[in-house]
């Protein structure tokens, strides 16, 4: 049974449906639950070095960005009686996807559940699958939970 449940979280409406659904089967079986999130310096940098605006408070920002994202999803976790930890990486250590893969390994987790948008086609070409590259190399099951369906 699951019994260490890893969940990557960005700040999204997409990464908090995985948490909502880390927290559902942390409830059925006793789970511990661990938050981590990657702040994305190497994409953000990329784009933003092209306008010539990137800087080292910008990186100092989103690190904050992240704590408060991770603080949020703790007190989620912990409102519902679960024990939680939280972790956050900088994106210069390695690839988003690698990291988690990474993380899930070193906590010895049983489950990884991750929020996607589940883009098809170009958008995802475009914009590559963190998802698709976690399920390929996860040492442990992965649940996919896709993004709310947008009214037409």
């Amino acid at each position: 049974m699951y019994r260490r449940i890893l969940v990557p979280i960005d700040g999204s409406a997409t990464s908090t449906r995985g948490l909502t659904e880390a927290i559902k089967l942390a409830k059925l079986t006793g789970a511990r639950i661990k938050v981590v999130h990657v702040v994305d310096e190497i994409s953000f940098a990329t784009s933003m070095e092209a306008a010539g605006t990137y800087s080292g408070e910008v990186a100092e920002l989103l690190r904050e960005s992240g704590e408060k994202i991770l603080q949020h999803a703790k007190s989620r976790v912990a409102k519902n009686g679960l024990r939680v930890d939280a972790e956050l990486f900088d994106s210069f250590a390695g690839r988003v996807c690698d990291l988690v893969v990474d993380a899930a390994r070193a906590w010895r987790a049983d489950l990884i559940v991750l929020g996607t948008h589940g883009r098809r086609g170009i958008g995802r070409l475009m914009l590559g699958s963190d998802a698709e590259l976690i399920v390929r190399s996860a040492p442990v099951p992965v649940l996919l939970v896709r993004a709310a369906e947008s009214r037409a």
